[in-house]
């Protein structure tokens, strides 16, 4: 059998050199407590009582993998809690000790879809066409008008057309006119009375003009239906045919581009956060890292430690001795690391997710809940005289 490296129980850590990546050589508390850690884990394997067939080096080696494990550990839990608020921010800072404050970012760029499609918000640019009319002719292809334009067939999307109705905003408030179907008798209808035009401006709240407006929208479409229209297939047919005022006339309408709604990339320009896998987490300080997190390092090391172990000692099933054979149990050693480097990362998780912005606020609030309970069970004070 050849000879296999015992450790020798005086571990010695060198900056630079002990361990693959040297990612925390250069971190005076990852020196210390390395030498520290391989005692633990020699110990904790049977030294001195037996041989542990593993080097300084080794349990080094297990000690960096453990940080780099919490660290990933950490910052995935962070990346999850915090995407929606990083997504599209800046790459160039470090955010590892950073305190990253909700936003509405991500939402309202969600949310800024639905205002695409209404016309009030978002990055898609609405346009204004028109096709002009011919006496009789009642249906027009608009595909057709956009190959005139050099606009891509089937690209456009037409989204309002303007034929003959007057814009409600017009006689929601219309200065020129105070008697009548004006603007006078308008506000008394909606129960303003007397209201100048500017006391309503001042008084009345915005979503009020709003309302106002949709109403007259609506009450054009049911009252006076004389005149519409029909989208079918980019084919727009209007109703009533068009006489022979109406020849040579623009029907107007306003339309977007397909592509420009349908493009899923953002105009965010470089180096912004685009996934979890750009967040700029680095590997933890190991000197910023509470005794806590320390603690679950090392146990996190002796798991590794251990399966290091018993990969060497499958090398051979037995080992002779005088007269005898001694069998190795590398089965024992790996079964027990692969169930503690589970149940390690496992609690680790558990620990994260109990300390999430919402169990944190569950429990505030059950807590709030059971205080009051416990006040409403003591009797009041009674002041008397």
């Amino acid at each position: 059998m050849a000879n296999i490296p015992i450790y020798d129980g005086s571990p010695t850590f060198t900056s630079g050199s002990m361990t693959p990546f040297g990612f925390y050589d250069g971190d005076s508390d990852f020196q210390t407590d390395a030498v520290k850690v391989a005692k633990f884990c020699a110990q904790r394997l049977g030294y001195p009582l037996v041989d542990v067939e593993l080097q300084s080096g080794s349990f080094f080696t297990a000690f960096e993998e453990a940080v780099t494990t919490y660290g990933n550990e950490l910052y995935a839990y962070k990346v999850r809690q915090d995407y929606l608020s990083l997504e599209g921010a800046s790459t160039g800072s470090n955010l590892n000790h950073a305190l990253i404050e909700p936003n509405m970012a991500t939402i309202v760029r969600l949310s800024e879809q639905y205002g695409e499609e209404a016309g009030v918000g978002g990055d898609v640019e609405w346009y204004t066409g028109s096709v002009v009319l011919t006496s009789s002719v009642q249906t027009y292809d608009l595909n057709a008008w956009a190959a005139t334009q050099g606009i891509e067939s089937r690209n456009i999307e037409i989204k309002e057309v303007f034929y003959q109705q007057v814009p409600a905003v017009t006689r929601f408030f219309d200065p020129w006119s105070g008697t009548g179907t004006g603007l006078q008798s308008l506000m008394t209808t909606f129960g303003w009375g007397s209201y100048s035009p500017a006391i309503s401006f001042m008084l009345m709240p915005v979503y009020y003009d709003l309302e106002t407006i949709q109403a007259i929208q609506f009450n054009d479409t049911i009252r006076k239906s004389n005149y519409s229209f029909e989208l079918i297939n980019d084919k727009l047919r209007i109703f009533p045919l068009p006489g022979t005022s109406d020849n040579g006339r623009n029907l107007w309408f306003k339309y977007i581009l397909k592509s420009d709604r349908n493009n899923p990339i953002a105009p965010s320009g470089s180096n912004k956060i685009t996934n979890v896998s750009n967040v700029p987490y680095t590997n933890p300080d190991y000197d910023q890292i509470n005794s806590i997190g320390r603690q679950w390092i090392f146990e996190y090391t002796l798991a590794l430690s251990k399966e290091m172990l018993g990969y060497v000692r499958g090398k051979y099933s037995t080992v002779p001795i005088p007269g005898s054979e001694v069998t190795m149990n590398q089965a024992d050693l790996l079964s027990s690391a692969t169930a503690d480097k589970n149940a390690l990362v496992d609690r680790l998780r558990a620990y994260f997710d109990e300390t999430s912005r919402t169990a944190l606020l569950e429990r505030r609030a059950q807590e709030g809940t059971y205080k009051k309970d416990e006040l409403g069970n003591s009797p009041m004070t009674i002041f008397i005289g």
